[in-house]
This record gives structure tokens, C-alpha cells and sequence, in this order.
């Protein structure tokens, strides 16, 4: 069988005990957040993306393994197990060519071969591939064939009998491993895909335009073209089909098969070439070259969610303040809640600013007064109906206010889907469901990823064809997303919810849960080793989690620092050697960019962990996302129909696909910058120039309010 550890450091590009140490602290229940940040000593300081390429791989490879056991000891027990096929199947890498290979000996259903076994004509067949393969000896096949008629065992004819050892002959090349793997191998780089547009959608009625008379090479189709395809044909308004050359198909099975001169074998070989590939070859290598290429379209589309849903996670909070949050409304008014600097909510009223003058001075007194009591500072809108005017009422309300809060529209995808879940009713469960999801949107403003953990990644709206792609790995790599991001940022122990904890490495959810429940009986947590008094938090759970929770002004600084509790001797030495005390760290840090980082160094402690440990008392407690900026929406530009193309606009990027970038810039519909109107060169991936969250200047290429189009360019505008 396969060195697995040898095998990975040769694909990974990486040392043996780099594979070896990795693969070891996983088996002892690192997460890769831990692994990654405090074991980079034992890993060569391998990265987040190098260690779940890793972990991936591995978990390919061990269920390939596992497959090849099950394989192995199938075949074995039918007696076919050769030393040359046992060899071809430990060695194989691929999960594809495995199955290629037992394919000879899995079980199946009763075929036309197997019948024509039943009528004891394998021994023609047998005879006919001799005939075959010496190549210059002739044979009657007709007279060969005339010795199997049997009326008892159903052959009536030689004809039939011929007929009969074809199709043993055809299921045998359609099993051959090395033919399929060619043979696929061509679809895969010459075949073009081909699709229509069923005749009863008439042009100009779908969304599928671009594929009314489609066709694009298999090799090149874009991942997002792909997906495209495949849910049309799932929708019953498209089909596809790959088309190739069956006349190069048939060469080269002829070339590879056919030994003999003789025209009588030469004709038969041909004739069962032709159908072993069409009825037993053809369907399952396009449907195999289809699934490649979905797999492939999936893996692309679930990297670009990824990456959107990572941004968004990051995206700059506006920080804990005093909020207003406004869930805009027409008829029904605005929901008002009002949040204080730990995101708790403190108050709810509803205005009606768009129903009558009076209503709207009504309005505006109360939220003055919201603004003055709770001093708030900052002012979250919902984006969706009546945004626009409820942005403008609000600016109207601050016009003579001393007190100006920072005003800002948020995204407010996936809200109605959180206010409506079980967490926000255990939180809220006296609250009307459109309270709750002015709270939640009030909350985005102040941390983004506090908030967003809550809600299930593909609501949020920054995913493309999410319902198209395998939900299994999509669900493994946003998890996976959503860990390293909470991670990354570091978690406030005392204000986290049980949604955010979770997401630390190492802490379940009935942890999670747990940890809220000693907090609230307790009191705040005033240091790290207090956790380890938490019910089913032990020393593994505690050594995972530690470094990435935060104390606030707690009894020990070190614990509002990424720097981990075992490593708090080495700090406190350090400091100690400065003559400093620990609430001096960043002194601390300033004094140790001229000290000799290799005096402290230990057994577990090594120069890459020293390195992080100054970077932290730096700036102790820290927040790493960037800083916070949000987009002004032109005023009088509320709907498509008040763009006007050449307009120069600001607006916030919500979402990027394979082929450009959408922007929100007000109107209650996102434009799209199609990737050649992203900047002046050629981008082969947006996600390279552009990302979630940003804040951007477009100028309007095109409006279709019919289809509710919109056209932006980001190169015609200086950024």
C-alpha cells in the first residue's frame, strides 16, 4: 500500500516531518486554528491554507486506502487476484482509476454477456480472440459459430451464436481500465459541450439566453458556465450533451484491439468495437466527464463562497457603541431598536416617517430623543424596502442635531431567516420576529462576526449557484471558513454568545453552552484559568481554546493577548529581565526588538512563537480586521429608474463571481462589473482585485429596468 506521509511531503512540497508532525497533533485533536498559530515549531510553520490542504489530501488518501482493501479482498475471493493486479491497485492514486480497475469484477446485474455465458458461448468468444491475436491465421467464423447452435440452450443459429460471443467480447473491451481512461482523457480535452433551449421558451423568456445555442470545449468551460448548464437541465428548460469525433473513437479502439488481417475477423472486431463503445462505453464516460467537470465547477464555486464569506466575516466593524438599528418599512413603519456598546438591547419603538406629515414629525421627535438618551453613536438601516427613504428621513432627523452619528446602510441578507431560528428566539422570545431582525442588523454594524456566526452562511448572499453544489463539502468549507475567522479575530469571553464560542477551536457546542451558563451565574470571567472550572472543559478543551478568548481588563494582560497561557513563563521571565512589570507589555515588546530572541528559547518555545509573542504586546488586544469604512449612496438616487447611464456612483461590493463583481450602490438592485470592467488589465480571477465589503466608485454602462439589469464599470472611474 501507499507511504501516505511520503507520498503527501511529495505532492505538498513539503519536509517529511512537517507531514509527520501534522498529521500527528491532528490524530491528538489539534484543530488547525491551534495548529496553525501555536504549534508552528513542530510544523515549520505551516500556514491555515497548507494544513487543511494537508488534512484534506489525508482524508482522501485513507478512504482510498480503505477502498482498496475492500477491492483487493472482492476480487481475491472470486480467484482473479494477479500479482500484476494487485500491484496496479496499490499503487493507484485516484479514486477514478480504482474503480476502473474492479470494474471487471464487480458485481452486476444479469447483461447480455453474462446471458451469452449462460448459452456456453464463451468458448466461441475465447476461440475468436485467438483468431484475433495470431493475427495471419484465417478462420471460418460462420463454421466456428455453427458447433454452438443449441435449440436446448436457446442458440438457434450461427448468426446468433456470433451475436452471442460479440457481446462477451464487448463487455470485456467496455471493462478495459486503459481504454476508459483514454477514452475519457479525449472527452475531456476535445469534446465540446452543446446545448439548446427547449422550444416551448421562446427567445428572450428565459434566463438561460446565453445558452440558447451554446457550445464551448470541455476543457475550457468556465466553473460558473458549468453549474449554469447543469441547473437549466435541472430546471427542464435547457439540455446539453457533450459532442466529439465517434469516427477518432473508433480508430483507436480498432488500433488497440484488432490484431488480425483477415477481413472476416477484421469486420467482426469492428462491428463489436462499434458496440461496446455505443452501448456500454458512451453514456458512462460522458457521465463521467460531466460529474469531473461538476465536481471541479463545485470545488471552484464553493473557493469563491469561501472567499466572499471570509471578507464578510472580516469585513471592518464599526466597534461597540451605542446603536440605533432601523428595519425600514412603508405601511407597516420602521422598527426601531436601540442597542447599547455590548450590542444588549435596551429599548424597541416603531416610527412611520412614510405615512402623512404628521406621522413624520412624530417621527423625527422620537428619534431625537433616542439619539440624545442613549448617546448613541452610530445608525444601522436595513437595505431593503424603503431604505432609501428611510436614509434620507434619518438625515433629516440629524440636521440640527448637535449629536451626529455615523449613519450607515447595512446588508441585511439572511436577517429575516435569523429572526425567525431557534437562537434568536431562546434570546429574544418576547419579541416580534421583525424586532429581532432590526437587532440583528444594528449588530452587523457593530461586529459583523459576532453577529453573522449566527446566521447559516448561505443566506447571507454572498454565494453563487450554493444550492447547486455538493451541500456536503459546501457545508465542511464554510464551517471551516467561519472557524478560522473567529480564530483569527480572537473571541471576548465575556460578551461572546454560544454561537460565537462554538467556533473557537476546541470548544463544542454544549461547551459553548456551558460557558455561558457558569458566566451567568458567576459573573464576568477574570481569567483564563478560570475556564477549566467550566463543566466538560478539560485540559485539552482549555490548551485548544485559551489563546483565542480574550478577558478585557482582567487580573492578568497576557489574557487579553493572542499569546497563550503556556507560553505566559516565558513572557513573565522576559519581563523580569527588563526589569518591567506584565501590565508594562508593550514596553515589554518595544525593549525585546533589541534583545537576543534565542535566550528564550525552550523546548517548546521557539524563535517563530517568540516572534508572535512581540507582535502581540505590540498592540495587546488588538482587533486585526481593517479599519471601518462604509459607502455614501447618492442622495435622489433611490430606484433603477433614477440611473441614468455615464452616472458616477459609490457603492459597496455584496458579492463576486467567476465573471465580475456586485455592487450595491442604493437602488434596491446590485449592478454588476462584468471582470473586463474591473480595472485596465487583464484579470483572470475578481477575487484578486476586489472583495466583499469593499467600498467602490462605479460609473452606470448600461440600465435595463425591464430585466432589472444594471451595467457598472470600476476602470472609468479613478478609485
Amino acid at each position: 500500500m501507499l507511504n501516505i506521509p511520503q507520498l503527501l511531503a511529495t505532492e505538498l512540497n513539503l519536509q517529511p516531518f512537517q507531514v509527520e508532525n501534522a498529521l500527528s497533533l491532528f490524530a491528538e485533536g489539534a484543530t488547525i486554528p491551534f495548529v496553525a498559530r501555536y504549534r508552528k515549531e513542530r510544523t515549520g510553520e505551516m500556514n491555515e491554507t497548507q494544513l487543511r490542504d494537508l488534512s484534506d489530501r489525508y482524508t482522501y488518501l485513507t478512504e482510498l486506502e480503505a477502498r482498496k482493501s475492500v477491492v483487493l479482498n472482492a476480487i481475491a475471493e472470486q480467484g482473479k487476484l494477479s500479482d500484476e493486479l494487485k500491484q496496479q491497485i496499490e499503487l493507484c492514486l485516484q479514486k477514478t482509476e480504482l474503480e476502473d480497475l474492479y470494474l471487471p469484477y464487480r458485481p452486476k446485474r444479469r447483461t447480455r454477456a453474462t446471458i451469452a455465458k449462460e448459452k456456453g458461448l464463451e468458448q466461441l468468444a475465447e476461440l475468436i480472440k485467438s483468431l484475433n491475436v495470431k493475427g495471419g491465421v484465417s478462420g471460418d467464423l460462420n463454421a466456428e459459430a455453427a458447433k454452438y447452435i443449441s435449440t436446448e440452450k436457446g442458440v438457434e443459429s450461427a448468426a446468433e451464436a456470433l451475436k452471442g460471443a460479440s457481446d462477451i467480447l464487448a463487455e470485456e473491451v467496455a471493462e478495459k481500465a486503459h481504454l476508459r481512461a483514454y477514452l475519457r482523457e479525449l472527452l475531456l480535452k476535445s469534446g465540446v459541450f452543446v446545448s439548446r433551449i427547449k422550444d416551448e421558451y421562446p427567445e428572450g423568456t428565459t434566463k438561460y439566453e446565453m445558452y440558447r445555442d451554446y457550445q464551448m470545449k470541455v476543457s475550457n468551460i468556465a466553473p460558473h458556465n458549468m453549474l449554469a448548464l447543469c441547473r437549466g437541465d435541472k430546471e427542464k428548460i435547457l439540455s446539453y450533451e457533450i459532442a466529439f469525433d465517434e469516427d477518432d473513437v473508433l480508430s483507436y479502439l480498432e488500433y488497440q484491439e484488432i490484431r488480425s488481417q483477415q477481413p472476416e475477423i477484421r469486420k467482426f472486431y469492428q462491428q463489436m468495437l462499434k458496440d461496446a463503445f455505443n452501448r456500454l462505453m458512451k453514456n458512462s464516460l460522458i457521465n463521467e466527464v460531466i460529474s469531473e467537470k461538476k465536481e471541479y465547477a463545485d470545488i471552484e464555486s464553493i473557493k469563491t463562497f469561501e472567499t466572499n464569506l471570509r471578507n464578510l466575516l472580516l469585513s471592518a466593524p464599526a466597534g461597540m457603541k451605542p446603536a440605533i438599528a432601523i428595519d425600514p418599512g412603508f405601511r407597516t413603519g420602521c422598527k426601531v431598536a436601540i442597542l447599547d456598546e455590548t450590542g444588549k438591547f435596551l429599548e424597541y419603538q416603531a416610527v412611520f416617517p412614510h405615512t402623512g406629515a404628521g406621522k413624520r414629525s412624530e417621527a423625527v421627535k422620537t428619534l431625537q430623543n433616542l439619539i440624545e438618551k442613549y448617546n448613541v453613536e452610530l445608525i444601522a438601516i436595513g437595505n431593503g424596502t424603503a431604505s432609501r427613504e428611510t436614509d434620507e428621513f434619518v438625515a433629516e432627523v440629524m440636521e440640527n442635531m448637535q449629536r451626529k452619528p455615523i449613519k450607515v446602510m447595512v446588508n441585511e441578507s439572511g436577517a429575516s431567516i435569523y429572526s425567525a431560528s431557534k437562537v434568536a428566539i431562546a434570546e429574544f422570545p418576547n419579541l416580534d420576529i421583525t424586532v429581532r431582525g432590526a437587532i440583528s442588523i444594528g449588530r452587523r454594524l457593530q461586529d459583523p462576526l459576532a453577529e453573522l456566526v449566527k446566521i447559516d452562511p448561505k443566506s447571507i448572499g454572498v454565494g453563487q449557484y450554493q444550492h447547486d453544489v455538493d451541500q456536503k463539502l459546501l457545508k465542511k468549507k464554510l464551517d471551516e471558513t467561519v472557524e478560522s475567522c473567529v480564530n483569527y479575530v480572537g473571541v471576548d469571553l465575556n460578551t461572546a454568545s454560544i454561537e460565537l464560542l462554538t467556533s473557537v477551536s476546541g470548544i463544542t457546542s454544549s461547551i459553548a453552552n456551558n460557558i455561558v451558563q457558569y458566566r451567568n451565574q458567576n459573573g464576568a470571567f477574570k481569567n483564563r484559568r478560570q475556564l477549566l472550572k467550566v463543566p466538560k472543559l478539560g485540559p485539552k478543551a482549555f490548551e485548544q481554546a485559551a489563546g483565542f478568548l480574550r478577558i478585557r481588563g482582567g487580573e492578568n494582560p497576557l489574557d487579553n493577548t493572542a499569546v497563550h497561557p503556556e507560553s505566559y513563563a516565558v513572557v513573565k521571565n522576559i519581563a523580569s529581565d527588563l526589569n518591567l512589570e506584565l501590565n508594562q507589555v508593550t514596553q515589554i515588546a518595544e525593549n525585546l526588538k533589541k534583545a537576543d530572541l534565542k535566550k528564550y528559547v525552550t523546548d517548546t518555545v521557539g524563535e517563530p512563537t517568540l516572534r508572535d509573542i512581540i507582535g502581540e504586546l505590540e498592540k495587546p488586544g488588538r482587533d486585526p480586521r481593517a479599519e471601518f469604512k462604509y459607502a455614501t449612496f447618492k442622495e435622489g438616487i433611490n430606484e433603477i429608474s433614477d440611473l441614468e447611464v455615464g452616472m458616477e456612483l459609490e457603492g459597496i461590493i455584496t458579492n463576486v463571481a467567476n465573471f465580475g463583481a456586485f455592487v450595491d450602490v442604493g437602488v434596491h438592485q446590485d449592478g454588476l462589473v462584468h471582470i473586463s470592467q474591473l480595472v485596465d488589465r487583464f484579470v483572470k480571477d475578481p477575487k484578486e482585485v476586489v472583495k466583499v465589503g469593499e467600498v467602490v466608485k462605479v460609473k452606470v454602462l448600461e440600465v435595463n429596468q425591464k430585466l432589472k439589469r444594471i451595467g457598472l464599470s470600476m476602470k472609468a472611474v479613478r478609485q
